[in-house]
């Protein structure tokens, strides 16, 4: 199948990172204070693909998907334990600097959040405070390009970001994030909070985004999943109420063959 999510020691999981794999996870756990969210999660991402994360409310996709750039550690009390291996290296290593990984590994969050700036200044600004030194102006219309975005913005990029609609909005946070040159793009639940036709336009993006960067995207949503996924991982919550990683394949196999029974139960509605 070439996507295992059997777990094998750390040094195994960095050593599989050759070019198929962008990342991989090995015996994960995140808490906040004393209560676990992820409870030994192992697997790896393919290169170059989109891979969603599905399961109920409350099972631990965000937590999961916040754990591949470090971003759970924004919050006070929540620490990691195991591995996640990126580049040949352990992601969660002391002497890692995390703002170098979300600079690495982008993120897209659920609701739209340009910055109260110009279009143009959206997406150059992470570039800038990066100390990016080429040709600002190439880049913007670059990241606006590969965000789909270029065409409608060209004529008022000194005007605010926040002017746009929503579905354009959150295509610019996607130019925001591709300015500063990451690997990989997290998505949690990007088009949640848009219309079928701003949704269908981030699911066309994320299919051509994807030649050029890994692509893990959280969604609620089970034909978002089936459209736009190469692969899909199933979380479920465990006794424990720790999200637990159930199955893991190419989505097409996933939603038509599924291994566990669970599995089914959720992608047919029987649950969740």
């Amino acid at each position: 199948m070439g996507v295992s999510s059997q777990p094998g020691s750390g040094q195994q999981a960095a050593a599989s990172l050759n070019g198929s794999y962008a990342i991989a996870a090995h015996d994960l756990n995140v808490y906040y204070g004393a209560f676990r969210a992820v409870k030994d999660i192992s697997l790896k991402v393919r290169r170059h693909q989109i891979t969603a994360l599905i399961g109920p409310s409350g099972c631990g996709k965000s937590t999961l998907l916040r754990a591949f750039n470090r971003m759970n550690e924004l919050i006070p009390s929540a620490h990691a334990t195991g591995e996640v291996h990126f580049q040949g290296q352990n992601i969660y290593a002391p002497e890692i600097d995390p703002v170098e990984v979300r600079r690495r590994i982008g993120m897209v969050f659920q609701k739209p959040n340009p910055f109260p700036k110009s279009i143009y200044e959206n997406v150059a600004w992470g570039a800038r405070i990066n100390g990016f030194r080429g040709n600002m102006d190439d880049l913007v219309e670059q990241s606006l390009r590969q965000a789909a975005l270029w065409d409608e913005v060209k004529d008022k990029l000194h005007q605010s970001g926040l002017g746009l609609s929503g579905g354009q909005q959150q295509r610019l946070c996607i130019a925001r994030a591709i300015a500063v040159r990451p690997e990989i793009i997290l998505m949690d639940e990007p088009a949640s909070a848009l219309d079928p036709i701003a949704t269908l336009k981030i699911e066309e993006l994320m299919h051509t985004l994807a030649v050029a960067y890994t692509i893990i995207i959280v969604t609620h949503n089970m034909q978002q999943a089936a459209r736009a996924s190469d692969y899909t991982a199933f979380l479920l919550m465990d006794s424990d109420r720790a999200g637990t990683l159930i199955e893991y394949g190419p989505t097409r196999e996933l939603f038509t063959k599924p291994k566990d029974q669970r599995t089914e139960d959720y992608i047919t509605g029987r649950f969740g």
